[in-house]
């Protein structure tokens, strides 16, 4: 199935090092191997990215991209408890089978930096989910 692929994909974790499946994923004929193209080198490039964003158009897109290429689902929200800060804003990625638990850790860590540097952007979070009302 290794054989099969197109495109070049993420060497295997240390052995007991992580719970991606990424065997599994290889050998399921039926399995979405998008995220297996988030090279480490790749990786490195996307959390740069995301780190850079200065607006929240920016940051909606890149989710798109996120779901559309790798099949990542990455959802940010306000925590349901107030929100002081970017630390109130909930950043999740989805499980995914053949996704690197470092990967995993790594995004929603890079869109909090950014949104530390960037406090309109929460605020544009806040106010898409009608937290801020038309204040």
């Amino acid at each position: 199935m290794l054989q099969d692929i197109p495109f070049p994909i993420r060497t295997e974790c240390p052995p007991g090092a992580c719970v991606c499946e990424r065997d599994a994923l290889l050998n399921n004929p039926d399995g979405d191997a998008r995220i297996l193209r988030l090279t480490r080198d790749e990786e490195k490039k996307l959390l740069a990215r995301i780190e850079s964003i200065d607006n929240y158009a920016d940051l909606l897109r890149i989710q798109d991209k996120l779901h559309a290429q790798l099949g990542v689902t990455l959802s940010i929200a306000p925590s349901l408890r107030e929100v002081k800060s970017a630390r109130g804003v909930n950043v999740q990625v989805a499980d995914l089978p053949g996704m690197c638990r470092k990967t995993r850790q790594a995004i929603p860590s890079a869109v909090r930096r950014c949104l530390d540097q960037h406090p309109d952007i929460v605020m544009a979070i806040l106010n898409a989910n009608d937290l801020l009302g038309d204040s």
